[in-house]
């Protein structure tokens, strides 16, 4: 059988397949089916609000101007933190382990990312991104 005769078999099998157990009510659907399938992950789901809020999360540059002044806070950190540039890029770009970028930027007081934001040339929330990451990395902790 030729592999595209194949491949639209499977298809057709698999759309079938999947409007017959809608119709029976059979079969995982929405919040329920997420997490089954990504609470082994340490995936939680994200809300309306909270997926507008990562596209605004978004507009790092890496323009490495937030890590001024920051090495002493690295150093000491004993490699919990790499700065904020690094936490802004990971935590916006990807759904980062949520517990880990919770620890890097308890490194870092709200303060200091009040300061850093002022000075943003495409005025990341750094603020908003801390406690996004935060509240996520409290939900990933509460579902094991």
């Amino acid at each position: 059988m030729p592999a595209r005769l194949k491949a639209l078999l499977l298809l057709a099998w698999a759309l079938v397949r999947t409007l017959v157990r809608r119709a029976l009510g059979k079969g995982r659907r929405g919040l329920a089916a997420f997490r089954a399938n990504y609470d082994a992950d340490r995936l939680p789901p994200v809300t309306a609000g909270e997926r507008h809020e990562l596209g605004q999360f978004g507009r790092c540059i890496s323009c490495g101007l937030c890590d001024r002044g920051e090495a002493e806070r690295i150093l000491a950190s004993s490699g919990r933190y790499r700065g904020i540039m690094a936490l802004m890029v990971e935590s916006s770009r990807s759904m980062p382990d949520f517990a880990a970028a919770a620890l890097a930027f308890a490194e870092v007081p709200d303060a200091v990312l009040l300061e850093k934001e002022a000075g943003c040339p495409t005025r990341v929330p750094m603020r908003r991104v801390a406690a996004f990451v935060r509240a996520k990395a409290l939900e990933t902790s509460s579902t094991k």
